[in-house]
This record gives structure tokens, sequence and C-alpha cells, in this order.
């Protein structure tokens, strides 16, 4: 059986081993796939890759849990935690429920880069082992909502 990951977000979909922070280029909080998300120069809604609860919910990254306790966590950036909030905004709440699809935070990807920071953002199946996900493309753009990769379940 498996669960498929929607991609939150429009982008050029990325290995982890190319996101520059060697805790998800090396897959250790779990496997999957990056998007970078497309340059608009206006703001981007991250949507919920998967339908559950969110357990997790921080200005710059969300973590979705379905019923069976498949988490998926969503990293808006590498480093944007020093960003304190600054360029993002929450549509849930800590504990909400969504459906796959779903906003859950609007952010600027080119406010990112223009600090420096990447805007890559990582897409991983906590706790998962290292290359489980069944990326849906190896390379190329993914579009909001669209099939990021797969993941077996128990």
């Amino acid at each position: 059986m498996t669960r498929t990951v929607y991609s939150p977000l429009g982008g050029e979909i990325t290995p982890l081993l190319r996101v520059p922070d060697e805790v998800f280029a090396s897959e250790l909080v779990g496997s999957g796939l990056a998007v970078d998300p497309v340059r608009t120069g206006g703001p981007c809604v991250a949507q919920a890759p998967i339908s559950g609860k969110i357990v997790k919910l921080h200005p710059h990254a969300f973590v979705v849990q379905a019923e069976d306790g498949t988490a998926v966590l969503v990293h808006l950036g590498i480093d944007t935690v020093r960003l304190d909030g600054e360029d993002f905004h929450a549509h849930v709440c800590e504990g909400d429920s969504v459906e796959a699809g779903q906003q859950v935070i609007t952010f600027h990807p080119d406010a990112v880069r223009e600090r420096g920071l990447s805007a890559m953002c990582p897409v991983v199946v906590l706790g998962s082992e290292p290359g489980s996900a069944k990326p849906w493309a190896e390379s190329g753009v993914a579009t909001a909502g669209s099939i990021l990769f797969t993941w077996p379940t128990s």
C-alpha cells in the first residue's frame, strides 16, 4: 500500500541531495523531495501535501499527520526560522484538520531569496527510511497539488 504526497506549491522538483542543508540532504529526518518555488515577485501559497491534522505549525514550516500516523513536513525555505515569521502568514492553526490542497501558509519566496537564503522547500515523510519516497518525476516542474511522490505505508 502507498500514500500519495502532493506538491504543496509550484516550482522546480529537486532531489533532497541538492538541498543546501545537511539534515535534509542526508535524509536524516526522512525521505522526500524538495520544490524550488517559481519566481513570481509575489506571494506563494503552500498547501497541505496530504489530508490530516496540523500537528506542528511555525511561520516557516508545518507538519500534517494522517490518521494512520504518517506525518509530512513542509519546510518553507532553508534557515527561514531566522526571519521570525516576517513575510509568512498562516491560514490554519495547530490542531486543525486539513484536506490535501488546502491553503496552509502564504509566504514570499523572492523576499526569502533577497535576504540571501534559499527558498527551496523540502517535503519529507518524517521518520521514513532514506530513499523510501518514490518520486513521481526525478526532475521538472511541479504545480501546486500535483503528485510529488509516493511513499510505501505498512
